[in-house]
């Protein structure tokens, strides 16, 4: 039976930006691309990207359309974009973070304008969500059709905390690129030979717990002082913009502290999938020490199990999942002493540490990117086939682009020294109405939201007039 060809529009961050969504997009979208390369039709599709803080890439071709994070009018250009392209299926990327507004609330006016089926992968899945998270993550699973998720624990998750009906969501593993190398040659290449190496790699950050394991480190090297330990990742772009790069030094002075400069490298790049395949190939044992259970998914550990690498981690969600059936072992958070105890018996028992590799790389063989594509693609296609949307009874919804320019003119006229003018006749405050307490709010809330997408300064010089108003109605001895 022939596959129907399907136009394809992506939503998500996209390489160069250097991005762990990214990269799973990027892989994903070839994929489903060259997953019907041996029938008679085949898939084509495009992407939306999304930028951070204003920043600009250099794009392939295949992205049509680009988001600037904070910018709500580029939504909605990218929504027409799509609805106009003649694709026959969206597949949204969903991760706190990447879009803007308050818990990525901003893209939800662009999925309520979307006339064609829309698929959501969901990176991350919270336990304990905030208001604003909760109701964005809901809204967003209502008008997805369908909703993939990679682990046993996100779909219990939807079902209980998020209210998902079960047979709206479909379990797809991560997928892993096809990338082989010989351990031996790739040791070599690294000049690795006549060590042990540990390795943990990905986006660096306080919750990766990278101290656990340098501080287990002493212990195993008494026995055995050929032991390495390579970090490789750049700290995390957020923590970067937030704290520079005060954790990385921390470690830096934790590993000169325990005299461990000899046996613990710290590799500051972002690397491309072939020189990161290697050095997976190159280790002895890979290492995810996470700090907490609240990791529904994890990208490194499943590249990690699909190279068939020894892998130790702590016993966050989708460890426990994909290192069950002796595909790994687990060590309780922060506990570098079981660490140390555990790496220990491996390098004394290589027999172990063969068997857990086999363990992997046998589950390895069914979660590679061709076999996670092909899965995608049928998901698709039935969505294309079986979804007709009704866009005539769908509730019209006004077009933001076609509205005047923002203007705080009104604003103006109806603030004094004191606060906004609660009520206007037409375009004249109506002084006897006086304040309340809400407008004010309202006043603030709007003035700021203002000043960070458009930075007017009138704006921030409106914001302490309701604030002061906002902080004297809290006096409650006060009375205008």
């Amino acid at each position: 039976m022939k596959n129907i060809n399907m136009k394809l529009a992506y939503i998500a961050t996209y390489p160069p930006r250097e991005c762990g969504i990214g990269t799973f997009t990027n892989n994903l979208f070839k994929s489903m691309l060259d997953g019907n390369a041996n029938q008679d039709e085949e898939n084509e599709g495009f992407v939306v990207a999304l930028n951070d803080n204003d920043l600009t890439y250099k794009y392939p071709e295949e992205v049509k359309s680009i988001i600037r994070q904070d910018h709500q009018a580029d939504y909605l250009k990218a929504v027409k974009y799509i609805n106009l392209s003649g694709a026959d299926v969206c597949i949204l990327q969903h991760e706190f973070g990447i879009f803007g507004g308050q818990s990525g609330v901003y893209i939800l006016p662009l999925l309520h304008r979307l006339e064609i089926p829309l698929i959501v992968t969901l990176h991350t899945i919270l336990k304990t969500p905030s208001y604003n998270e909760k109701a964005v993550l809901k809204e967003i699973c209502k008008m997805a059709q369908k909703i993939v998720v990679m682990s046993q624990k996100a779909i219990e998750f939807l079902t209980t905390i998020y209210d998902v009906p079960e047979e709206k969501i479909a379990l797809i593993e991560h997928g892993v690129p096809d990338i082989h190398f010989n351990p031996e040659k790739s040791k070599k290449e690294f000049k690795l030979e006549s060590r042990k190496v540990l390795l943990t790699f990905g986006f660096i950050g306080r919750s990766k717990g990278i101290e656990t394991v340098i501080k287990a480190l002493p212990d195993v090297v008494k026995k055995y002082p050929e032991l390495i330990y390579i970090v490789l990742g750049k700290t995390h772009p957020n923590v970067l913009r937030h704290s520079g790069e005060e954790y990385r030094i921390s470690l830096l002075r934790l590993v000169k502290k325990l005299q461990l400069e000899k046996h613990v490298i710290f590799l500051n790049e972002f690397i491309d999938e072939q020189n990161l395949f290697k050095y997976l190939y190159a280790c002895d044992i890979y290492i995810t020490p996470y700090l907490n259970e609240a990791q529904i998914t994890s990208g490194t550990l499943s590249y990690a199990v699909g190279v068939g690498a020894a892998v130790l981690s702590t016993p966050y969600w989708h460890a426990e999942e994909l290192l069950a059936k002796g595909r790994g072992r687990l060590f309780n958070f922060n506990d570098s002493d079981e660490l140390a105890k555990t790496l220990t018996e491996l390098f004394d028992k290589p027999e172990e540490i063969k068997e857990l590799k086999i363990n992997a790389g046998e589950f390895g063989k069914k979660i590679t990117w061709p076999k996670t594509g092909e899965k995608y693609v049928a998901l698709a296609e039935k969505l294309a086939k079986d979804v007709r949307l009704d866009i005539t009874q769908k509730e019209q919804e006004p077009d933001l682009l076609i509205l005047p320019p923002f203007s705080l003119a009104h604003i103006n006229r109806l603030t004094d020294d004191t606060g906004i003018i609660q009520h206007a006749k037409f375009g004249i405050p109506n002084l006897k109405e006086g304040y309340c307490l809400d407008d004010n709010a309202r006043a603030l809330l709007m003035v700021l939201m203002a000043y960070r997408e458009m930075k007017d300064k009138r704006a921030l010089e409106l914001s302490p007039v309701y604030l002061s108003l906002y902080s004297l109605f809290q006096n409650p001895g006060w009375h205008l």
